[in-house]
């Protein structure tokens, strides 16, 4: 039993004559009554009393035309299900990433919702480390990283610049500097974020390097922790500057440059080298691009 049997047994059944329902199928009457009959043998049961000129059904086909149009409805269902796919009318998104990469997202993400408003997305928030094995094991389509993960079963799409940014409160005797060197920081009470990370290693190894003290006597969960209690007067701190962007523009905290200390770094967009991309995701791309190529500044999108 397939549905193209169950579509000529529904015909037969709303048309009432076999004559008629092969007209509107553009078949033979002995083709249509072929395949009824085949049905028939398939099911062990007459649908049609034979006796009635009219196409009337048995107990058999009554209870087959109630599955029979579920079987047909839920086909075409699917059908345009999958249509709505292709044109990103539903579908999911999902994208790892931490408390820093997330901050690239938000102008793309709204900008992707806006052209697509069905789409249900879900940000992942992850540890750096983990967030290109989570694409492996598709529990992300994609991931935002702030590193090259030299993976070979992944690929990448640079799409921001950002750099660290050593920050200070208005109040505080740096505050008009411009530029210092890393040697006047060594009495400094440092705020950090108490999660491991490349850069974090970089800071530290810089201030070996240049043998400088680093008093990294606080430690805070978040960048925004961070971000307020310099604000309020409690330390520096270095955070990248895509975090501080509006604490800066409105004078909450001041930027320094640190003549010895000038790191960049790039994010990335990363997915499975070898995936077929939802449709929903091939269009995050599309938007991540576009947006790239209005905003131009830090955005990018190089592929790798």
């Amino acid at each position: 039993m397939d549905l193209g049997e169950l579509e000529v047994f529904l015909a037969v059944a709303r048309e009432g004559r076999f004559s008629r329902a092969a007209e509107k199928l553009f078949r033979t009457q002995s083709a249509v009554s072929q395949t009824i009959r085949k049905l028939e043998e398939e099911l062990g049961e007459p649908l049609f009393d034979r006796s009635s000129r009219e196409g009337v059904l048995t107990d058999a086909g009554t209870v087959l035309r109630e599955y029979a149009e579920k079987l047909v409805n839920l086909r075409t269902d699917a059908r345009e299900a999958l249509t709505e796919l292709r044109e990103v009318q539903r579908g999911k998104l999902v994208i790892a990433a931490n408390e820093f990469t997330a901050l690239y997202l938000l102008p793309v993400l709204g900008e992707f919702r806006r052209l697509h408003p069905m789409i249900k997305i879900t940000v992942l928030r992850s540890l750096g480390s983990r967030i290109g094995d989570q694409v492996l094991r598709h529990a992300a389509e994609f991931g935002v990283l702030s590193y090259d993960p030299q993976e070979p079963l992944l690929s990448s799409v640079v799409v921001y610049s950002d750099e660290l940014a050593f920050v200070v409160p208005p109040t505080h005797p740096l505050a008009r500097a411009g530029e210092i060197s890393i040697k006047q920081l060594g009495a400094e009470t440092f705020v950090a974020h108490n999660v491991p990370s490349p850069y974090r290693d970089k800071v530290i190894d810089s201030f070996r390097k240049y043998k400088t003290p680093l008093h990294m006597d606080v430690e805070l969960p978040t960048l925004q922790a961070i971000k307020r209690f310099v604000a309020m007067g409690n330390g520096v701190a270095f955070v990248p500057h895509i975090s501080a962007e509006s604490e800066l523009a409105d004078g909450e905290l001041i930027r320094i440059k640190v003549r010895e200390l000038d790191f960049s770094r790039k994010l990335r967009l990363v997915y499975r080298k070898k995936a077929n991309l939802s449709h929903a995701a091939q269009a995050f791309l599309k938007v991540a691009e576009a947006y790239a190529r209005e905003k131009a500044g830090n955005y990018r999108f190089q592929r790798k």
